[in-house]
């Protein structure tokens, strides 16, 4: 964990460059609750990924595509130090070796708690299950929402950003990638 008091007299500096009173009544516990939220939205630069998937690669001749769709995540641009959010859609065709359906998720969060661009998120996701995996390929699509493209800027409230990470035969093979892509449309009952 962070040095609590460090971050707290920062944000009541912060309070106090912008023109507030931290001694306000609405506002004498901010500079703790800031501090506490950014803990646990950075949480992710204290996660080991080895720890992470320790324990859930499994043996296993499945050779078929795996998806976890629609995975929810939160993240803080670097930026603007605001939020973006949005979903992560990650596959893999193993090769020989599984992994635990919930580390999938497990991994997305690790990286979504830093300060990040979609770009490196995306990246960091596929990067990392094909490096504990060795698959014949990852693929990983990320769909999100800005606060930093809505809220200041140009304003755009409806705007999404997409970006794909395809790796080993999703990078390679047309028809693999189109799979992945069109079962990613698919939405639940």
């Amino acid at each position: 964990m962070h040095k609590q008091s460090n971050v707290e007299e920062l944000i009541s500096s912060l309070l106090k460059e912008l023109g507030e009173d931290p001694a306000r009544e609405g506002l004498q516990k901010t500079p703790h609750r800031v501090a506490k939220a950014y803990d646990f939205l950075t949480s992710g630069y204290r996660k080991d990924i080895a720890a992470v998937m320790n324990g859930a690669i499994f043996e296993e001749e499945y050779s078929e595509m795996v998806i976890v769709k629609d995975i929810d995540f939160f993240s803080m641009c670097e930026h603007h130090m605001l939020p973006f959010f949005g979903k992560a859609h990650v596959a893999y065709i193993p090769n020989g070796k599984i992994v635990g359906l919930s580390k999938i998720p497990r991994v997305v969060d690790v990286f979504a708690r830093r300060f990040q661009v979609q770009e490196r998120l995306t990246r960091q996701i596929a990067d990392t299950l094909y490096e504990y995996l060795h698959p014949q390929g990852v693929g990983v699509v990320i769909e999100a929402q800005h606060m930093c493209m809505m809220m200041r800027g140009v304003e755009k409230q409806n705007s999404l950003a997409t970006t794909s990470a395809m790796l080993g035969v999703f990078r390679d093979d047309v028809k693999t990638r189109q799979e992945f892509l069109e079962l990613t449309k698919t939405r639940r009952l």
